[in-house]
């Protein structure tokens, strides 16, 4: 009887033993911090473009050497800007269910322009700026992979939000972040607002107080590489129609930056230096805020968005956008470094996207007898304006024109007994006649629209009736929205639509995908890898060919 017992009490305690154990495996083969990169106006090809200039290969061939890439990730919704690519990733939704219908957009409800992170019910953190800081997620309709890491951790997870833009801190971090941090280009600073905290923590503060920016201004930017290289692989150093962000006299390389000390504080922006800003405030919060310090997964949502301003301002062909991936690429390489001595190889998870890609310059795409060209929203106003004249009816039956949309009045409408199907069709056959024109869809009919089912199917995802327009105005391929200078995105061509999706790290195969995979995969993809729910507006799947 007494050795039944005592066998009985070894085999309890072996399966006690083995089950504690089974535990702690699991918790170990979970991943201590995931990182989010979003490389703001990254297209897919730069990566294979740019390999053979990397310096390093820790940086971006890191994910190639040791990680998976899925080499045909597209956008499946216009329009193809900052916000609401930022909201796909971490949400796996499009538009038409988390709300983020564009970077600003018209309240159908509010009858007015809402920019996507405003809220005025919040207070300017770390800042004299009132309007800099009034920001919040309070826009955003559905949960992101950091409020359901939050969720499955009883909110003992971190999850933290950097970026040099707002709307690329705030939309990531999500509804319940620890922190979100932005940068202000009134003082300099890395700021906040009252939806996360009074004050800015101390590490912060004393980061901003040793004004990084005006170091960096005196700095310069000076090519990384021998300038043969760019003269082979870029479009000429010097040209007519690109912008000129460090005044008109700025018109090529070396660019000196000194007179911004102390003065303006926006240029950096349109400098690789803003990606070192970022990376300074992500090292700053794993070590101040012990991310990846315990077994409960914590979240760092990084945004790098000088890559945006640079793309904007000199197209995908120039010198800048090459160099400034050079110098991206050993940003990543120091970071990686830096990640491996702080929270220990193997204990991370790292995947990097962008948020959009962008087009060629239409004077470049020109000269190389590409497609291309250039409209105006506000020249869009005025034709249809004289659509309206022309016919006889109310200027004030459209609401506002912009982001490819227009918006009509239904209350004046109804007054005036307008169908909404009269004003459809004499706007659409208007606009129609337009060069730059394929074609004007109403929204609520573009799953009938006589348009290739791919894009019909981007235009229903990218629409919801409190924030969409009545009209969408689809332009022909190359055409850009803006300035006389540089260039853009937001459309639904390829160029805009195809971006990285790049992983390494706890959990991730060794792999490259060749099929079609979507932005909205991305969320379903990290959530799968930590056990946890997906978003709750997630329509993705999970890219299983990538996790272990």
């Amino acid at each position: 009887m007494r050795i039944l017992t005592l066998l009985s009490i070894c085999l309890f305690s072996i399966a006690a033993i083995a089950q504690k154990q089974t535990t702690n495996s699991e918790k170990s083969n979970k991943p201590k911090l995931v990182i989010g990169i979003v490389v703001d106006q990254m297209r897919w090809d730069y990566v294979n473009k740019f390999k053979p200039f990397f310096k390093s290969q820790n940086g971006f061939l890191h994910f190639i050497n040791q990680g998976a890439t899925c080499d045909n990730t597209m956008i499946p919704y216009v329009p193809t800007v900052t916000a609401c690519g930022h909201a796909s990733i971490y949400t796996g939704s499009v538009p038409a269910l988390n709300g983020i219908a564009g970077n600003d957009w018209y309240d159908n409800i509010l009858q007015k322009k809402v920019y996507c992170v405003d809220d005025p019910n919040v207070q300017t953190v770390g800042s004299p700026s009132v309007a800099n800081g009034k920001m919040s997620p309070v826009n955003l309709w559905t949960t992101t992979i950091g409020d359901e890491l939050k969720l499955a951790t009883n909110f003992k997870s971190k999850v933290i939000g950097i970026s040099l833009k707002d709307r690329g801190a705030i939309i990531p971090a999500g509804h319940t972040a620890n922190a979100a941090y932005w940068y202000d280009t009134l003082s300099g600073n890395f700021i906040t607002s009252t939806y996360y905290a009074k004050a800015l923590p101390n590490w912060l503060s004393n980061y901003n107080n040793e004004h990084h920016v005006d170091s960096s201004y005196r700095k310069g930017w000076n090519l990384s590489l021998s300038s043969s290289i760019y003269e082979e692989n870029c479009d000429g150093d010097e040209n007519i129609y690109e912008g000129k962000p460090f005044g008109e006299n700025a018109k090529h390389f070396p660019y000196n930056l000194n007179e911004f000390v102390g003065i303006n504080y926006a240029k950096i922006l349109t400098t690789p230096h803003g990606n070192n800003l970022v990376t300074d405030i992500a090292k700053q919060a794993i070590i101040n805020e012990q991310l990846g310090a315990d077994d409960i997964t914590d979240l760092l949502a990084l945004s790098f968005s000088s890559p945006d301003y640079i793309g904007h301002k000199f197209g995908p062909n120039s010198w800048e956008t090459l160099d400034g991936y050079i110098k991206l690429d050993e940003v990543l390489a120091n970071f990686f470094g830096f990640l491996d001595k702080q929270v220990g190889k193997g204990n991370y998870t790292v995947f990097l996207t962008a948020d959009h890609a962008v087009a060629n310059i239409p004077a470049y795409a020109k000269k190389h007898n590409l497609p291309g060209g250039r409209f105006d929203d506000k020249a869009i106003k005025v034709d249809v304006n004289a659509c309206l004249n022309a016919n006889n009816l109310n200027l004030k039956l459209i609401s506002y024109v912009g982001d490819n949309n227009v918006y009509y009045n239904h209350q004046l409408m109804d007054s005036l007994n307008i169908s909404n199907d009269y004003l459809t069709t004499i706007i659409s056959r208007y606009l129609e006649k337009l060069p730059f024109i394929l074609q004007v869809v109403e929204n609520r009919k573009a799953a009938v629209a006589p348009l290739p089912q791919s894009v019909r199917e981007k235009i229903v995802n990218g629409f919801n009736t409190q924030r969409g327009g009545d009209l969408m105005i689809v332009t022909k391929s190359g055409v850009v929205d803006g300035y006389p200078t540089g260039t853009s995105h937001g459309v639904l061509y390829n160029y805009d639509t195809h971006i990285p999706f790049l992983l390494v790290g706890n959990g991730i195969k060794h792999t490259t995908v060749n099929s079609q995979t979507y932005m909205t995969d991305i969320a379903p993809t990290i959530t799968t890898l930590l056990g946890i729910q997906m978003p709750s507006g997630s329509i993705g799947k999970p890219v299983q060919e990538v996790l272990k």
